[in-house]
């Protein structure tokens, strides 16, 4: 049974990443060309839960990684680039 759903993407979702060091963020991005930072309640509300941040990419978002090294940082790619994000 799933214990939070996060619905805020207006495609399909293509990859997603914990955040390194926090068990409560996670980093997801999609077809609708955006990566969403969610943070994670430790009880989730009856309306859902919003990103705390939302970056739009110029086309659908194929892959991200966090850094492990320095955790404020997540690369995404997308089209023929690669961006560097720090959040």
């Amino acid at each position: 049974m799933p214990v939070a759903e996060l619905e805020r993407h207006r495609g399909s979702v293509s990859a997603i990443a914990w955040a390194p060091q926090s068990s409560r963020h996670i980093c997801s991005a999609g077809d609708d060309a955006q990566a969403l930072i969610w943070e994670l309640p430790t009880v989730a509300g009856p309306n859902g839960i919003d990103p705390m941040s939302v970056y739009s990419a110029a086309s659908e978002i194929n892959q991200l990684q966090w850094s492990v090294a320095q955790p404020d940082w997540i690369a995404i790619a997308f089209a023929n680039k690669m961006q560097l994000l720090r959040v």
